[in-house]
């Protein structure tokens, strides 16, 4: 994912649930490795599975994973996400990021563990470590995130900060992207694309 000029683009790719995002950065994953032998692409995995059900969920996507984007690799990293992007990024690197919301969740909606209160954390500096990635990365990077700001206002207070601060950090991110893209029903719309303007 490198411009006509060389440059290294990142594309950020927003949806709703079941949207096609995360099959739209395996896509570019595939065409990524298809286009040197010498590329490598790395998915950094931001869930964790706190019950059965994220288990299986983990267990299904990893295995379709590995069957449609043969020879990608997968870390998993639900904190320092800025940091692990910075360690793995190499000119014929692509890193994908799937996904940015669970990222938020982590921190801001965390599970207990074993009987003790969920714990919240600050998100100022790993966001901050995130978006200094993004411009240093020597790669490209494909991050994925939820767009759920575009329904009803939710009635807790909790969920209405956790809406809010995911819409700024898409805001953030995609700031920081040459390439935004929205997913619908499976179709991408391109909401930005300043590389092709560069």
């Amino acid at each position: 994912m490198n411009s006509n000029h060389g440059a290294v683009i990142h594309e950020f790719i927003l949806g709703g649930q079941r949207s096609g995002k995360s099959r739209r950065a395996e896509v570019l994953a595939q065409k990524w490795l298809a286009q040197n032998s010498s590329n490598a692409a790395v998915l950094v995995a931001t869930a964790q599975a706190w019950d059965n059900e994220m288990r299986l969920r983990i267990s299904r996507h990893q295995a379709d994973r590995a069957e449609r984007v043969v020879g990608m690799q997968t870390v998993e990293e639900p904190f320092a996400l800025g940091e692990t992007i910075a360690r793995l990024s190499q000119a014929h690197t692509l890193i994908v990021v799937d996904c940015l919301t669970l990222w938020l969740t982590n921190f801001l909606m965390p599970m207990p563990i074993a009987g003790q209160p969920a714990s919240l954390r600050n998100t100022t500096q790993p966001i901050t470590n995130l978006l200094f990635a993004l411009k240093k990365t020597p790669g490209p990077v494909v991050l994925v995130g939820n767009e759920i700001g575009m329904g009803v206002i939710p009635m807790g207070a909790e969920v209405r900060q956790f809406v809010d601060e995911l819409g700024r950090l898409n805001q953030e991110v995609a700031n920081a992207c040459q390439r935004v893209t929205l997913m619908v029903a499976g179709q991408a719309m391109v909401v930005k694309d300043s590389a092709c303007s560069a």
